[in-house]
């Protein structure tokens, strides 16, 4: 198998085992009050991050031997999206999730960044595609990404602008 196979192969067991993570994050927070926002939106960052998996397994020919200085970034961008899953932990989901009366999580990246996963996110989605020199791909899908995050935040603000920010929780990822 190819370097790229390998890669999008370890990317999508990650993709699907957060999905498994999240959906039980959720179904927990939920069962203790929590409420989603902006549930419209969300099969769209589905498709976003799925068609984006796609286009390069389709696109970019298997034998295409990687930039190692990219795909050395990419991968230390997955340490980064543990700490922030890690972060969060029971409040990490793909969803907005407002849980009345938590706190807000202040520890890991949420000390310095209000939405560090969105940043990683963005960064992933340039890197990866950069390092098997696609670098259509990589533009395409970063402004894609850049008007889902506009909206995804405009989301997030409203869920909880009703609330002072230390008294409110916000549980999301950007898948």
């Amino acid at each position: 198998m190819s370097v790229l196979g390998i890669v999008l192969a370890l990317v999508v067991i990650q993709r699907l085992g957060e999905l498994v993570y999240a959906a039980r994050n959720t179904r927990a927070l939920k069962a203790r009050g929590a409420v989603e926002h902006g549930a419209g939106h969300y099969p769209l960052i589905v498709a976003l991050h799925a068609a984006w998996l796609v286009s390069l397994a389709v696109l970019v020919p298997w034998h295409t031997a990687p930039n190692w200085y990219w795909l050395s970034l990419f991968i230390l961008l997955q340490a980064a999206r543990i700490w922030v899953v890690a972060s969060l932990g029971p409040y990490w989901t793909t969803r907005v999730i407002v849980l009345p009366d938590a706190k807000l999580v202040r520890r890991g990246p949420y000390r310095w960044i209000a939405h560090p996963n969105y940043i990683v996110v963005a960064a992933e989605i340039a890197a990866l595609p950069l390092a098997f020199g696609a670098w259509q791909i990589a533009l395409v899908f970063t402004l894609l990404n850049a008007a889902m995050l506009r909206w995804r935040i405009r989301v997030e603000s409203a869920a909880l602008a009703y609330r002072k920010m230390p008294a409110s929780v916000t549980t999301t990822s950007n898948r």
